[in-house]
This record gives structure tokens, sequence and C-alpha cells, in this order.
């Protein structure tokens, strides 16, 4: 079972099948890119920390033109947001993976994002992987082995879940992204000393983040997990824009898809499920404990405050669903750990 590769993606759409929205992009996007080549910026493979069962490996990266050919920025450095967006994509390029000291040619989505699946022999635990192209450094990323022995794991949200954002206003949306550095964001309270005391009790508990946010903002938001003590994981995030189908991606869709991915990946496993009341995630995971309720252990909503609430347009109007599947409420990561002691959720994984 651990063995088993997961489901392969849906094809590409051939070229006269595509949005409109996408096509405009795809033309901006050649025509970036020969700017950036005639100045001389260089081909740079970003490798982004992933996950993998015993018999397979997920590779996560992104293939981009930049200024100095640099991978990642220094992950002390303060890096005001907008600066992560003058990448230019490579799409439908070529890169090399070594995993196991083997290595594998990939290729980039229309977006320059690399996602695929590698399949070999993997002990559980923690390993490496390395990304390269013609011309560019080598980039490496860590890698969580996820065996059977290992049952229970976290999926976090990150935007007013492990950080306070405040992303659904449009102005302020914009202002963090682009504009402030992560010094600037803040910590949800309490929240990184819940993740560390989990992690803690049970170091074989996987630790995945997964939000609507672009890949761009990866290093960024990686940077402010580990400034703020955060339990390191795979970014699950995704790519802005339009669509083969769509003018704008949607962040619903997005983690809906990814968590049934994660259910059929590890089907033995059951996640602890952690986001906040601003009007999407109670709506995504409670789907996910109907159709998947033998893959969740609890769900855990923070509260957001008033002034949040109101900046994110109001509240969610669900409740907790999924017979047998506690639902626990907060506003904080206190509280949410003195409830999950309370329920038996902690003390018995």
């Amino acid at each position: 079972m651990a063995k088993k590769k997961p489901e392969e993606g849906p094809l590409n759409l051939t070229p006269d099948m595509l949005h409109t929205a996408a096509r405009v992009e795809d033309r901006f996007n050649e025509w970036i890119q020969n700017r950036a080549t005639d100045h001389s910026y260089q081909r740079t493979v970003i490798a982004y920390d992933t996950y993998g069962g015993t018999g397979w490996v997920r590779v996560l990266g992104r293939l981009v033109l930049t200024p100095n050919g640099q991978p990642a920025a220094d992950v002390h450095a303060s890096i005001r947001g907008w600066k992560s967006f003058v990448n230019v994509p490579l799409p439908n390029d070529t890169a090399w993976v070594r995993v196991n000291d083997e290595e594998h040619m990939v290729t980039s989505d229309r977006g320059g994002i690399i996602d695929t699946v590698i399949p070999g022999d993997f002990e559980p635990g923690e390993t490496e992987i390395e990304l390269w192209t013609d011309g560019s450094l080598v980039d490496s990323a860590a890698v969580r082995i996820i065996g059977e022995d290992s049952t229970f794991g976290i999926i976090s949200d990150i935007d007013d879940t492990v950080m306070v954002t405040s992303l659904p206003r449009p102005f302020l949306a914009a202002w963090n992204t682009f504009v402030l550095s992560e010094h600037a964001r803040s910590p949800v309270a309490g929240m990184a000393v819940l993740y560390d005391r989990i992690t803690f009790m049970r170091p074989a508990t996987p630790m995945i983040y997964l939000s609507t946010g672009a890949w761009n903002s990866a290093l960024t938001i990686k940077r402010f997990l580990s400034r703020n003590l955060y339990p390191m994981g795979p970014l699950l995030l995704t790519d802005w824009g339009p669509t083969t189908t769509r003018v704008f991606r949607s962040g619903k869709e997005h983690k809906r898809n990814t968590l049934e991915r994660l259910s059929r990946e590890f089907p033995w496993m059951k996640w602890l499920l952690i986001g906040d009341d601003g009007q999407k995630d109670e709506e995504v995971y409670g789907e996910f404990v109907e159709n998947h309720p033998q893959n969740v252990a609890a769900v855990a909503i923070r509260q957001l405050t008033v002034g949040e609430a109101v900046w994110a347009g109001g509240r969610s109007k669900r409740h907790g669903r999924g017979q047998g599947v506690p639902w626990i409420y907060a506003p904080d990561g206190a509280g949410l750990a003195s409830r999950l002691t309370e329920r038996g959720i902690i003390s018995t994984i």
C-alpha cells in the first residue's frame, strides 16, 4: 500500500483550447522572458520542501529566470514581498532532480512549476533532493518520507491560522504580499507552541502547511515559520493567474483537491486539520470529514477576533460536520491546546 504511486494529473489542454486569459498570460510571459534574457537574467531552479511515501517522492520546484541566478534568498534576510515576484517563469522547460543518487529529468508547467512524482525505494524519515537545470546552480530541499508506521499528522492553513494577514481584504492583501517583509507579519498567539508540543510528543508526526498563497511567496512564508519557531514542513501552495479554463484559480478547489490527494496517497493516516473560521476552512474541512471520516483525527478551528472577522468578510456560518469527528474551537493556540487535551486528541495520539 505504501508503495502505490499516486494518480497522475490531467493532461494539459491544447493551445487552441486554452482560456483567453491564459493565452494572454502565456504571451506576456514569453515577452518578459525575452526581455529578461536580453538583460542577462540567469536560469534558476528553486527547490521546495516536499514529502513522499516509501515507494515515491513528490518533487516540487520552480524554473525561473533571476537577476543573479541564486536559487533562494538568505533565510535570515528581510525580504520585501514584491521581490519574490520579479522572477520570470520558464514554462514547459526541463530540469534534473537527484534522488537517492539517481537522476531524473522533470518538466515545468506553463507557470514554471515542477510538480511530479518520482518512484524509488525510501526509508521513512528525512531525506533530500537536488534540482538543477542547464547553466544553473544546484538547489536542495528537504523531503519527509511518510511510512505506514506514521498514523497521525497535521495539516494546517497559514493565513489567519499561523500568521495574521487578513488576506481577504484586497488592499491589505496586496500590501502584505508585495510590500511588507515577513518581519512585519504577526504570528497567531500560541499556535507555534501548540504545533511544537504535538510534534515533540510524536516526533514522527508529519507537518504539512496547506494554503491558497502563491508559490512566489513560498520562501517568504518559510522564513516567517522559521523565525517564529513553527515546525518546518512542506508548503502546498498554488499558482496565481488564469488557468486553461478559468480567469482566476480557485483557492477552495486547491485545498479540496490537495486533501483528496493526501487521502489517496496515505489512506492509513489520520490528520488533525487546523484552520480558521474566516469563511472557507470550515466548509472545505467539513466536506473532507464527511467524505473521509476515517482520515480525520479532529478539526481545530481558530476563531478570528471581531476586527479580523470584519475585515475577512465575516465568519463562516458552518458548524462542525461529520459523525464521530471532534470539532474544536478557540481564539488562539493555548485555547486549542486546552480543548484538544480535554478531548484526548493530544494525549492519546
